[in-house]
């Protein structure tokens, strides 16, 4: 299996500044057949397992170590930056410098740095597209080791001598042992939007990777954050789009290739365009916690059907004990959204009231996942087998999940719960935001939910 690095977002080339309004651009589920991964010879039930797999592999990604130096600032290029994911489900084309070149990152709400496969190459993975030659880009400037903005870097390092300073350089390992090591820039981007008119977006910080490797997939370029973090795109975006605010619309992908939901791209939209308000619109409060990339939610209970399930998690309840199940709705924080991970994932003792109030409402013979990966599977050829309305009850805000957020056909006659036990972490995933405007608010501190039609956004 290819295990591709986080989320990659398509846009498309423009040329007209930013502003207030904001834009709106495409965003490309990996399996869709506008992605360049897309192999009409796996079936769809093979896609959503392989999917389902990157999820688990994502997940455990977030609870890595940290790798650190002896200083935040040392002589040594063989530093190393919070290790964190770096797979996803969605892709980015950007263009980058002047004149521009178009480059494939992976768009990732698990990550801050943007950064992209540079020449002079010491190190680099195959990949379709030219390598960015800063030296060819009348806007390109590398940023002084003594900078403020070198300081975002978890790490980072004094490199080389670049005109008149000393380089600041960045290295980042990320949780499958691929990594980027180069030099922190600012460089003109441009993106382009549904209404055809280009968004140039200049001084943006991203890193110009020299030495580069792991598991990543020839027909891209780099990864584009859009975490919490002050180097992510979402973020460097605040000034110029207003508000700091971002918001998406996932198109559910379907199990039929000639489905002409699978030709549709999903939406990203900043600045004012990324608003999610009106009717039917509820927000939550965003939660401060370290790292300050990751997107952190307080989910209180989920509700199937009537029947209300209070969050809980396993902790030891003294030194020597065994751990016991408690509920921790007071526990602000304790679920991450995540745009990069399929599945949602909850603390087992949560999940395990959670499967049996569904085994109650559900009138279906339950089967094992012969795949070994989902919990809850059912045996039906029915589209219909009676799955009740889902609601995750987030701090200030009931979210109405359908089925189609909750459950997945997994073989002609199975169907199983899109949600997996996790002692770990808890992770709100992408399946569960399907046919959600979701928006961010990184000033308000907010995330919102809204219901829609995403096939029509």
């Amino acid at each position: 299996m290819n295990h591709f690095p986080l989320a990659l977002l398509a846009f498309f080339i423009l040329l007209t500044q930013a502003n207030s309004h904001g834009f709106t651009a495409d965003l490309i589920h990996r399996d869709s057949t506008l992605s360049p991964w897309y192999n009409s010879s796996v079936s769809h039930y093979d896609r959503l397992h392989d999917a389902f797999c990157r999820s688990v592999t994502r997940a455990n990604r977030f609870v890595k170590p940290i790798i650190t130096s002896s200083s935040s600032l040392s002589s040594s290029a063989d530093i190393q930056s919070r290790i964190i994911s770096s797979n996803g489900e969605y892709l980015m084309n950007v263009s980058i410098g002047t004149p521009p070149v178009e480059v494939l990152g992976i768009a990732d709400t698990g990550s801050d740095l943007i950064w992209t496969q540079c020449k002079p190459c010491k190190q680099c993975f195959n990949q379709k597209p030219p390598l960015f030659d800063p030296k060819k880009s009348s806007t390109y400037r590398s940023i002084p080791c003594q900078s403020n903005s070198c300081t975002y870097l978890e790490e980072a390092a004094c490199g080389t001598q670049d005109n008149e300073h000393e380089t600041c350089d960045y290295s980042y390992r990320y949780g499958d042992r691929s990594f980027t090591r180069g030099t922190l820039a600012v460089e003109t981007f441009t993106i382009g939007s549904t209404t055809g008119r280009p968004v140039s977006l200049p001084k943006i910080l991203f890193g110009c990777g020299h030495q580069n490797g792991g598991t990543f997939d020839e027909s891209g370029s780099g990864l584009i954050g859009l975490g919490g973090g002050p180097l992510s795109l979402a973020s460097q975006l605040t000034k110029s789009t207003g508000g700091g605010k971002f918001s998406y619309c996932l198109v559910p992908l379907a199990s039929n290739s000639k489905n002409p939901n699978n030709n549709l791209a999903s939406k990203i939209s900043f600045g004012s365009a990324g608003i999610v308000s009106g009717a039917g619109a509820v927000s939550t409060p965003l939660v401060a916690k370290v790292p300050d990339t990751f997107y952190y939610l307080t989910l209180e209970a989920i509700s199937v059907g009537e029947k209300r399930l209070a969050y809980k998690t396993k902790s030891p309840n003294c030194k020597d004990s065994p751990a016991v199940a408690v509920a921790v709705a007071g526990n602000e924080g304790n679920i991450i959204i995540d745009s990069g991970t399929t599945l949602t994932f909850l603390p087992p003792g949560f999940y395990d009231d959670l499967v049996s109030a569904l085994e109650v409402a559900i009138n279906a013979e339950r089967v094992s996942d012969p795949r070994g990966i989902l919990s809850l599977c059912f045996r039906s050829e029915s589209d219909d087998i009676g799955v009740p309305v889902i609601t995750a009850h987030f701090k200030g805000a009931d979210v109405k999940l359908q089925a189609v957020n909750t459950f997945a056909r997994m073989e002609d006659d199975l169907v199983c719960l899109t949600m997996i036990p996790s002692s770990d972490v808890a992770i709100f995933g992408n399946l569960a935001q399907i046919n959600f405007l979701v928006g961010y608010d990184l000033e308000d501190r907010t995330v919102s939910f809204k219901p829609a039609d995403c096939t029509k956004h």
